[in-house]
């Protein structure tokens, strides 16, 4: 976890271009065919490259060389695109005829979204540049869950790799090198599952296996018991979960000694919200614990980490992604406004995705330009896509409306469909409450009938029936109705009149599915 690095050779801005251009050439930025893109050097090599050339560790190298290097990446990845028949319509559709000379040009550049992602990477795989019968490749899957849609990604297993080692080393020089010190063994621990058909287990497991220094034990769902073997080893530990994976560790933990206790220095929560009152907990249980957010998602597996217990901003890992965050024209947002995460994957020869919307809302922050550290910043605003997130598990909204509109048409008579001019969940996450609001004519008339005939117990039932219909393909078997009840949320449904305050709107008047609250 120390730097290898003399001192930092400075490099001035005007040649940060130059450097650039060096380091991928006129005839690697414009490959002349797909049949040329597998024996394209890898990014990760070109960044190795610049830290030679410039003696420092390239996520400490300055803003305007990081910058460069990127523009050069993305103009090479327009130009592979190009190659393809389907991406280079997609782009001449969008007024894109050439690779952008800057940044301004770069965010002209149609944003994709999940439909995007399922119609050029599943079936056929027409997007790819590289055809999947060249070998190679990781094909990954998730649920859909903001569509109720499975969803497939392919990664070149090659830069995958690459990936992997360079998040790896960012977490252990910028996020855990604080917190495991000293000369004893250091223990790095994933309670994630890895027997389903999609990229938590596998892809995080690829990047803490390559987090310098520490021994990796991907352990899964842990026991009392398990815990206890597993943190009678001597050394600090860290441990990265889903969030009911970190919050159950305060009752887990209740039969650890003292020293094991004290040897607990990290926990990192992967999904969801996890409630003030597990933080006090789990720190009261670890005297020594930092809790810390590891933002991920399947089409990139290290988005942004938590670097400190007392700031929420995620910084990102320099070279891995292009993380943008942008507004309704996909242009990027100032310092301290709200926008929608996109993601490019810088490390994509044989199967690029440019301008990824991934379904979340980010405040970006200012950036990382002091002595070391030199990278972007941006802080979690809630889901852009109608999901609702049930504990760990997330349904789709849309799915689980449809569900619910069916069993209380068939409990009570009436069909919201019918009867409601709009209709809006409401999660409040710590409370795990969950409101359907709908906005009808008639309040006090359809309170009656659904008071009247599903008494006080009713409504639940029809809720933790209902919502394991939601679940998508890959996601089946995950719950049923006994798991949805242990999740300890409870539901109700609220008529209001119509345009009422309950009911949030967007500025331009529409109302989103779905409203997380804290």
């Amino acid at each position: 976890m120390t730097s290898v690095f003399e001192p930092q050779s400075q490099v001035a801005p005007g040649d940060a271009t130059e450097l650039a251009d060096r380091l991928i050439p006129d005839w690697e930025v414009k490959p002349g065919s797909a049949a040329v893109v597998p024996h394209l050097d890898s990014f990760a090599g070109k960044i190795r490259e610049c830290e030679r050339i410039c003696r420092t560790p390239y996520s400490e190298i300055p803003h305007a060389v990081q910058n460069a290097l990127t523009l050069r990446r993305l103009q090479q990845m327009v130009n592979t695109c190009r190659l393809n028949p389907l991406w280079r319509d997609r782009l001449t559709e969008g007024g894109i005829t050439g690779a952008p000379a800057t940044f301004e040009e770069w965010q002209r550049i149609p944003l994709s979204d999940k439909d995007t992602q399922r119609d050029f990477f599943m079936g056929e795989r027409p997007g790819m540049v590289v055809p999947l019968g060249h070998g190679g490749f990781e094909v990954v899957a998730s649920g859909g869950t903001s569509g109720g849609r499975p969803l497939e990604i392919v990664y070149s297993l090659r830069e995958l790799r690459d990936t992997y080692e360079i998040a790896g080393h960012f977490m252990g020089t910028y996020q855990l090198a604080a917190h495991l010190r000293g000369s004893d063994p250091k223990w790095l621990y994933t309670t994630l599952a890895d027997y389903q058909m999609w990229s938590s287990g596998t892809m995080v497991g690829g990047v803490l296996q390559n987090v310098p220094g520490v021994n990796y034990i991907g352990a899964g769902p842990v026991s009392a018991g398990v815990l206890e073997h597993m943190f009678s080893y001597p050394g600090p530990k860290a441990l990265m979960g889903i969030t009911a994976g970190i919050a159950i560790l305060g009752e887990l933990g209740a039969g650890l000694s003292r020293e094991a206790r004290d040897s607990f220095r990290v926990a990192l929560y992967g999904s969801g919200v996890l409630p003030q009152r597990k933080r006090a907990e789990l720190q009261a249980m670890y005297p020594n614990l930092a809790i810390l957010s590891y933002f991920a998602a399947t089409q990139a597996e290290t988005i942004g980490l938590q670097l400190r217990a007392e700031s929420p901003y995620l910084a990102s890992v320099p070279g891995l992604h292009l993380v943008e965050i942008v507004d309704d024209e996909g242009r990027w947002v100032g310092d301290g406004e709200e926008g929608e995460l996109v993601v490019t994957r810088l490390h994509a020869h044989e199967a690029p995705l440019l301008r990824l919307k991934l379904g979340d809302r980010m405040i970006r922050r200012p950036r990382l330009d002091g002595p070391g550290l030199k990278t972007s910043q941006f802080e979690f605003a809630g889901r852009t896509g109608d999901v609702l997130h049930l504990a760990d598990s997330q349904y789709s909204a849309a799915r689980a409306y449809d569900a619910l509109r069916e069993e209380l048409s068939a409990a009570t008579g009436v069909d919201l469909g019918e009867v409601a001019h709009e209709v809006q969940f409401v999660n409040h996450r710590e409370e795990r409450l969950i409101t359907l609001f709908a906005a009808v004519d008639d309040v006090p008339g359809l309170s009656f009938r659904f008071d009247r005939a599903l008494g006080p117990y009713g409504l639940q039932r029809v809720f933790v029936n209902a919502v394991p219909r939601a679940l998508s393909l890959f996601n089946q078997g995950e719950a049923n109705p006994l798991s949805v009840e242990r999740t300890g949320y409870r539901f109700q449904v609220a008529f209001v009149p119509r345009s009422s305050p309950e009911i949030e709107r967007t500025a331009v008047g529409k109302v989103p599915l779905v409203r997380d609250r804290g």
